[in-house]
């Protein structure tokens, strides 16, 4: 008798989240003992209430339209979920004769995994492989060297920033401040730093979570840099905070792991307009660069597939309790590759990463050369040069 394979999405979409549901795909078609791939409609909830789609009727053609579909085609979700509903999500998967479970998301997804693989164990239900699928912009999963989606979010935002970079240039009289997504962790405000061609280029200045943001120490990099230039452009973290930990612009709303941000952007550009006198404005992407397809990263594309492929591979190899994670190699030549590991789930499971202290600057308001280099292969093919005839 055939067994089949559940993909279940969770948490926030990207511009690659289905190219790993295509990698799923993919390698469950050189696997004739599976019978279906069933991804949950509308994440976690779509296992408790039975709302399976069979994935394994879609046309070559169909399925190879995922590689390009920005957010989530079978839908997503941050349902919170209980002891009791992951007994009886355990029960679903158990009557829908699933040997593989593949929950694809970050930090709260991966508590789901490693509570759903216990739920399985717990009833019984040994058969049942749960492996992990890697997915966040905010690149913030332990271990991993990165994870699908970030490339393409660090693109969009290293592109975004280049092309606002070109409007102050063009027009030197204002300071522009971007927010940039990413909670607590500044991966994605780093990545701006991938917009520089020359040493005057924008982002002029960066600031991330990790390090106590001052108020005067920022005004005092503003002033300089507008005297020098004209026009400046700050790349900052939504995730902001001051030196006794607290959010420099009171949160809206917060849930039990999710604090959702009042405008930090809007905050330093009047603070800009009011103590230096100076025209400032800000810009807050958000939503914009999270599943943006037009700057989708081709190296973001495959490796989450692959992510999505080696998830399903390691399953059906008897892996259980685990995420496929990616691991750099060292290459003499400086190439940049990887390969897929698998990392024991007690070891992602709601353990934030954050940027290095390595990859900052000392002064706290940039990021280095080190962190470039780490960056770059990521986003794909490079960014275009731009020419300036001043």
């Amino acid at each position: 008798m055939k067994t089949n394979v559940l993909v279940v999405h969770g948490g926030g979409p990207t511009a690659v989240m289905n190219a790993s549901l295509y990698g799923v795909i993919k390698e469950a078609k050189r696997h004739p003992e599976i019978g279906a791939v069933y991804g949950a409609l509308g994440g976690m909830e779509g296992i408790l209430e039975e709302r399976l789609v069979n994935l394994s009727e879609l046309t070559k053609a169909e399925a190879k339209l995922l590689l390009t579909t920005p957010g989530s085609a079978i839908g997503s979700s941050r349902y919170p979920i209980t002891k009791e509903v992951y007994r009886k999500m355990a029960e679903v998967i158990k009557k829908y004769n699933i040997c593989c479970l593949l929950p694809n998301g970050g930090n709260g997804t991966m508590d789901a995994c490693g509570n759903l693989y216990r739920a399985c164990e717990e009833a019984g239900y040994t058969k049942i492989k749960v492996v992990g699928i890697p997915k966040t912009i905010d690149n913030d999963l332990a271990v991993t060297d990165h994870t699908p989606g970030y490339g393409s979010a660090a693109r969009y935002i290293a592109a975004t920033v280049k092309e606002i970079g070109e409007d102050v240039r063009s027009l030197p009289i204002h300071v522009c401040i971007v927010e940039a997504l990413g909670r607590n962790s500044g991966w994605i405000t780093a990545a701006s730093a991938l917009a520089r061609e020359r040493s005057d280029d924008a982002p002029h200045l960066i600031y991330l979570p990790e390090r106590p943001f001052c108020e005067e120490e920022f005004l005092a990099d503003v002033k300089r840099l507008y005297e020098k230039l004209g026009g400046v452009v700050a790349v900052v973290s939504e995730g902001l905070r001051n030196a006794q930990g607290e959010p420099i612009v009171e949160p809206i709303f917060q849930t039990e792991r999710a604090i959702y941000y009042g405008d930090v952007s809007a905050h330093l550009a009047n603070l800009v307009t009011r103590k230096l006198g100076i025209k400032a404005r800000s810009e807050k992407p958000g939503l914009a660069g999270r599943a943006s397809i037009a700057w989708q990263s081709s190296v973001d594309r495959q490796e989450a597939c692959l992510a999505g492929e080696m998830a399903l591979k390691f399953a059906l190899e008897g892996k259980t309790g685990i995420m496929a994670g990616f691991e750099r190699e060292g290459s003499s030549d400086g190439t940049y590759k990887i390969h897929v590991i698998d990392i024991p789930i007690e070891e992602v499971m709601m353990n934030e990463k954050t940027l290095p202290n390595k990859y900052i600057s000392d002064r706290g308001n940039d990021v280095n050369e080190i962190f470039i280099e780490w960056c770059r292969p990521l986003i794909g093919q490079p960014l275009k040069k731009y020419i300036e005839l001043r």
